[in-house]
């Protein structure tokens, strides 16, 4: 059993497929869905998996208060353990990135692996400017005001230059019509996340995925990452902070042979 009791398992969560377990952590301003959907049920052909989206996302209520990295991480594994999984692989992206180290941090008993895409272990200066802005334009209810900043900001070069105008306005009203009512909280915990003090204590093997056209985390922060994590493994896909829409059969094939090389 883990070290640490859990709590209830209060948030929305989205279960799939059967065989080991794997707990999907998903980016700011998205949900499991809107983060993972398009390589769901290749995650799932062999694999359990379980995610479950923070408050303002999917189904879960809006918190009233500021979130905390411990009680996302905390609902993260017990919404795995809810649905029967006492060990798991968490694949963490974006703003998830710190959710799932954070899991592996305080309950390490459960978590046989880790796999770190398009994160940060720290905010910087690039992040410490573009999300305070992301939190703005959220608040202020200009729902294609705040797509168009994240169209830019979260498609890698290739992929924005290759839209014509048509499909890159169809690109912004997607992303406008997804924007998950959270997403000022999100992206003020994003601001205040720091696990720097948990990296060199995770056991877990781990990879870490660099999205190297990324302009929201740098390919520095996931060196930093890789760095500080013993014996963690980093590769790259040339994408911008998306991989879920640019290139999803890569990103998913990159995280199911790690897991089938560890055994996750």
């Amino acid at each position: 059993m883990s070290a640490r009791t859990l709590p209830e398992a209060t948030f929305a969560r989205t279960v799939l497929g059967s065989g080991p377990g794997l707990a999907l952590a998903h980016g700011a301003g998205s949900s499991v869905a809107g983060t993972y959907g398009p390589i769901l049920d290749g995650l799932a052909a062999h694999r359990t998996v379980v995610g479950a989206d923070y408050p303002g996302s999917g189904d879960t209520p809006r918190s009233a208060t500021p979130l905390s990295l411990d009680d996302l991480a905390d609902q993260l594994v017990a919404a795995a353990v809810a649905e029967g999984l006492d060990t798991f692989a968490v694949s963490g992206y974006s703003l998830g990135g710190p959710v799932a180290v954070r899991a592996a941090a305080r309950h390490p008993e459960r978590v046989t692996a880790l796999v770190l895409t398009a994160t940060f272990p720290h905010r910087d200066n690039r992040l410490a400017l573009a999300l305070p802005l992301w939190r703005k334009l959220a608040a202020s209810g200009d729902r294609e005001l705040l797509a168009e900043y994240l169209t830019m900001m979260a498609l890698g070069a290739d992929a924005l230059e290759a839209m014509p105008d048509e499909q890159l306005q169809q690109a912004i009203g997607f992303t406008a019509a997804g924007v998950a009512d959270g997403t000022p909280e999100h992206a003020e915990l994003a601001l205040r996340a720091d696990v720097r003090g948990d990296l060199p204590g995770i056991q877990a093997p781990t990879l870490v995925i660099s999205t190297t056209q990324d302009w929201f985390t740098s390919t520095r922060q996931h060196r930093r990452l890789a760095d500080a994590i013993p014996h963690a493994e980093l590769v790259e896909i040339p994408t911008g902070h998306l991989p879920m829409v640019e290139r999803p059969d890569e990103w998913r094939q990159l995280i199911t042979d790690f897991l089938d090389r560890h055994g996750a």
